[in-house]
Parts: structure tokens; C-alpha cells; sequence
């Protein structure tokens, strides 16, 4: 444990120590803060109109904050390649990662220690987004529940990117390479689920069910079902296990 703790420590402190999460900080709130500015727009222009002509509108959860989470969603599909690239490429160019895996530190540990610097990275990204939230609890009538099914979603969805991100990064020297292998795979399993809709019923429901996005949906409903968080968990377990494999084969 201890071991791991100094891991996590270093992987954070060398984010912040560096322009990296500052850039990425500002890209991502710019891109995030831009999507609720015009879904926020577009809401109040809907609901005027629903009110002049005595139209039923839909509640707020539905048209502001569902989509912003979805759209963060497809942020991330960038942003965390960029910040996942360099955690085993850049050791494996400098030789670092040879000394480490000689240490009394277990590769098991290493995994462990910068999968948890990486999360807990993207865990302090994302509250900045709380803001938005806070803003419409402000001025309006806000469910709860969605809000926080919908975080939850994000930081298991999230912490599946990074694991995918991490896998890539053990797998060449290359910083760039091993974000544009992790941004394809990443967009391959977003998109797989679209292809349900074309297949057989058996193969649908198998890719239905290997889409990443198809089990945040129910989160953004404001519901937790076990099978989605199993989901993601069994993917973040089995893709932190290939890249421990991945390292001590070098």
C-alpha cells in the first residue's frame, strides 16, 4: 500500500508540476462551460415559447443536464488520451520503467498507483463542472438524483477510458501513437452500439452491451443498475490486468 501511495503521489504531482493539467483544465471547463451556456440558451427559448402557447415543456434534467453529460462524455474521448499517453511511453523511452519494475515496487502496484494518480485527475476536472449544477439549483427546481446517478456514470465511465488509455500507453515508446491507439479503440467502443440496431438480435445485444455509452444511459435517467456498474468495473479490472501483463513483458 505504501507503495502504491507513493506512486499516486509522484503520477499527480508530475501533472501538476507542468502546463499539462493546466491546459487541459481550461480546454475541457471552455468546451463544457460553452455546451451548458447554449443548451441553457436553448432551454429558456423552448420554455418561452411553451409558455405562450400553453405547451407542456420537458423538465430541465432532460433538456440541459442529460445532454451536457453526454457531450462531456465525448469530450473525454479526446481529453484522456492526452493525458494517459505519456504514463508508460515515456518511461519505457526513458528507461525509468525498467529501474522501477527492478525495485522492490511490484508491477502490480505500479499499474495500481498511476491508474489512481490518472482518476483521481480526471475526479478534480470533473467538480469543477459541479458549477454548473449549482447554477440551475440556484435559479431552479433541479432534481437531485439524475445529478448524481449522472456523476457517478461519468467517473466510472471515465476511469474505463483511462484503463483503456493506460493499456495503450504500455504498449509502445511512442507518446503520440499511443493516443491515437487509445482515441480509435476509445471512439470504436462508443460508437459499436450503433451497429445494434442493424445486426441479429443476438449479435445486437452483445454489442449493444460492449458500447461504453449504452450503460451510462441509465445513469443519466437518474437510475443506478447493478449490471452497468458491474460493467464498467469488470472492464476497468480486466483492462488494468492486460497492462500489467502488457509491462513485464519488456
Amino acid at each position: 500500500m505504501k507503495n502504491i501511495w507513493a506512486i499516486f503521489k509522484k503520477e499527480l504531482s508530475t501533472y501538476f508540476v507542468s502546463p499539462i493539467a493546466y491546459v487541459m483544465f481550461l480546454v475541457f471547463l471552455l468546451l463544457a462551460g460553452y455546451f451548458f451556456y447554449s443548451l441553457t440558451a436553448a432551454f429558456n427559448l423552448q420554455s418561452t415559447h411553451y409558455t405562450q402557447y400553453n405547451m407542456a415543456r420537458g423538465s430541465i434534467n432532460d433538456m440541459v443536464m442529460a445532454p451536457l453529460f453526454y457531450n462531456i462524455s465525448i469530450i473525454l474521448l479526446l481529453m484522456i488520451p492526452l493525458f494517459t499517453m505519456r504514463m508508460y511511453s515515456e518511461e519505457k523511452k526513458s528507461g525509468t520503467l525498467e529501474v522501477l519494475l527492478t525495485s522492490p515496487i511490484s508491477s502490480f502496484e505500479l499499474v495500481i498507483g498511476k491508474f489512481l494518480g490518472s482518476l483521481s485527475l480526471y475526479i478534480i476536472m470533473l467538480f469543477f463542472t459541479l458549477v454548473y449544477s449549482a447554477i440551475l439549483f440556484f435559479y431552479s427546481n433541479q432534481d437531485l438524483g439524475p445529478i448524481i446517478s449522472s456523476y457517478l456514470g461519468l467517473i466510472l465511465m471515465g476511469a474505463s477510458y483511462i484503463s483503456i488509455g493506460l493499456l495503450c500507453s504500455s504498449l509502445t515508446e511512442n507518446q503520440l501513437v499511443a493516443a491515437v491507439i487509445s482515441f480509435g479503440v476509445l471512439l470504436f467502443l462508443w460508437v459499436i452500439g450503433w451497429a445494434a440496431n442493424f445486426a441479429g438480435p443476438d449479435l445486437g445485444k452483445l454489442l449493444s452491451y460492449i458500447s461504453i455509452i449504452e450503460h451510462f444511459n441509465d445513469f443519466a435517467k437518474g437510475i443506478i443498475d447493478s449490471k452497468d456498474v458491474v460493467f464498467y468495473l469488470s472492464f476497468i479490472g480486466v483492462n488494468l490486468f492486460l497492462t500489467n501483463q502488457s509491462i513485464q513483458l519488456k
